[in-house]
Order: C-alpha cells, then structure tokens, then sequence
C-alpha cells in the first residue's frame, strides 16, 4: 500500500497521469497470441498461454481494474463448472483456471481468459497482495 502511494506521488510530481501510478500490477492478455502477460511495476514477471473465446463467443476488449475475487466459483450460466481463483473484470467475465490444459494457446472458451490451475492461483494471489485498486487488466488483439 505504502509502495503504491510512494510511486503515485513520485509519479505525480514528474507530471504523470495518476491512473499510471496506481497501475502497480498488469495482466495484458494478448488475443491473437493467447498469451497474458503480467508485469509489475513495467517488469515482465510471468507470460502465459490462456484460452480466450472460441468461436460464436466474445472475449471483451478493454481495460479495467477487478471487480472481485473468488478462491472458487462456479458458473450459473454453463453447468455449474468451476472456476477457481476468478478474477471477475467486466461483469461475468473472470480470469481463472480451467483443467482444459490441453486447450491453453488457442480459443476455446466461453469469453473467460483460462489459464493453468496454478498460474491462475499466482495471479490471484498477486491481485489480492497489491490489491484490485492496484491492478489493471488489458484485453486486446
């Protein structure tokens, strides 16, 4: 918390946006590759493949700051499956893990960005850590 403070009003007293001071931790998920790329503080931490919508469905593009966090959800809308360590972004729309590894680096979803079990869990956990005023997520081709 303190941390994110510092930056921002360094940042501000350089004459930077305060939106870029308190974007500590980004998920950049990268449609045409299926890739999501998560830096903190601009360095490169983690790149992962995901699975983004197959055809018929629609990954939203955009950028936002999670909305909430679930160790474990399940999805009303597609037969109960799980969805462990969801990050909700835009409406139902989460980040999580699947066990469809088998899938990861092509469309194959819903509109969700999947990911491995245990990347998705890291990802949570860094979320949580900076926490979602902190975080931004950026989905583009």
């Amino acid at each position: 918390m303190y941390k994110a403070l510092f930056v921002a009003a360094v940042l501000a007293i350089a004459g930077f946006p305060a939106q870029a001071a308190a974007d500590v931790l980004v998920a950049r998920v990268n449609i045409s590759t299926q890739t999501m790329t998560v830096t903190i503080d601009g360095r490169v931490i983690h790149r992962w493949p995901v699975s983004t919508a197959r055809r018929g469905y629609v990954t939203p593009r955009g950028s936002w700051r999670p909305k909430r966090l679930h160790r474990m959800w399940y999805s009303s809308k597609y037969e109960n499956s799980p969805m462990p360590y969801s990050v909700f972004y835009n409406g139902g729309y989460a980040i999580h893990g699947t066990g469809a590894v088998r899938s990861l680096g092509r469309p194959a979803s819903h509109g969700c960005v999947r990911l491995n079990v245990a990347n998705a869990a890291r990802f949570y956990s860094l979320v949580r850590e900076v926490g979602p005023s902190n975080t931004r997520i950026i989905v583009a081709n």
